[in-house]
């Protein structure tokens, strides 16, 4: 009996040697990595060149609707479509520069860099939501005369009170007033996840109602669907992880020494959410457009 004691003691001790050296193993290779130069660039090049890439499909696209019905001016669709070209250009751009732009001494100008985009991003998605809103009302005989208004408004508010920001903590860089920031940030992406949760939502629920053999109803379902999923999900792991990062330093996403993080965040929250929308939105409207014609389809 002793010596089963023993060896079960001897072999637990060694587990448990096993599984800390694993641990510090593992620590260890992941501090070497976030303080590498080489991982930290290939990181942040390869977000650039993301970026850049869904920016050209954007601007392809945009030239596409734009050379297809060249009488309209600019509908909603092509907002949309030009707002990715900017928000994924600008991301390029600062990730292509994430030395100096990581590094920068005032670390407000850093903090406008980074989130200026996201909030560009914001107003990209949120304008779907309203082309849905607006769809839905129509639909059940709503008025739609102040959904622009609201979205007009709403984002204004965003902007307003997110550039108050930026000035107080250029004037005045307090911690207290960046973790306000970083809550702003969540509260703001969790607006875009209540809208396209509610308007997406009933817009899939109304056209199952529509009769099966209606003309496009199958296609809309899944564009309506998918989109809906796809924004949900990106606009949820903004929140959680920009949650985190706002009390837990070792998940912070302005930092130069956290590439995978980084990396994994963009890829998730906007460079796969951007690429599989306009791939869902890729349909060109009609070459002869009836005048109920919507701008996006």
């Amino acid at each position: 009996m002793r010596e089963l004691v023993s060896y079960s003691t001897s072999a637990t001790t060694t587990t448990g040697v096993l599984v800390a050296a694993g641990g510090a193993a593992l620590g260890g290779w992941w501090e070497d990595v976030n303080a590498s130069p080489a991982w930290q660039d290939g990181a942040f090049f390869s977000l650039s060149a993301a970026y850049a890439l869904v920016s050209a499909v954007a601007l392809i696209q945009l030239v596409r609707i734009q050379r297809r019905v060249p009488e309209f001016g600019w509908t909603t669709q092509k907002v949309f479509h030009l707002m990715n070209f900017v928000v994924n250009g600008v991301r390029a751009v600062v990730f292509g520069f994430h030395i100096w732009v990581f590094l920068l001494p005032t670390r407000v100008y850093k903090l406008v860099l980074l989130d200026l985009p996201g909030l560009l991003f914001f107003s990209a998605y949120t304008l779907l939501v309203l082309f849905w809103a607006e769809i839905y009302h129509q639909a059940r005989s709503l008025p739609t005369d102040k959904l622009r208004i609201i979205y007009v408004a709403v984002n204004a508010i965003v902007y307003i009170i997110q550039v108050c920001i930026w000035v107080y903590l250029g004037i005045n860089d307090n911690q207290l007033v960046e973790l306000v920031s970083k809550i702003f940030i969540v509260a703001v992406s969790a607006v875009a996840l209540l809208g396209f949760a509610v308007y997406g939502g009933r817009l899939f629920v109304l056209l199952r109602r529509f009769p099966i053999e209606s003309k496009g109803r199958k296609k809309k379902l899944y564009e309506v669907g998918t989109v809906t999923t796809i924004c949900c999900t990106c606009f949820l792991i903004r929140c959680i992880v920009v949650a985190v990062s706002a009390f837990d330093a070792d998940v912070s996403l302005e930092v130069l020494d956290h590439p995978i993080l980084d990396f994994f965040y963009y890829l998730l929250t906007e460079i796969l959410p951007s690429a599989l929308v306009l791939f869902i939105l890729r349909k060109l409207p009609p070459k002869r457009v009836s005048p109920q014609y919507h701008p996006i389809n």
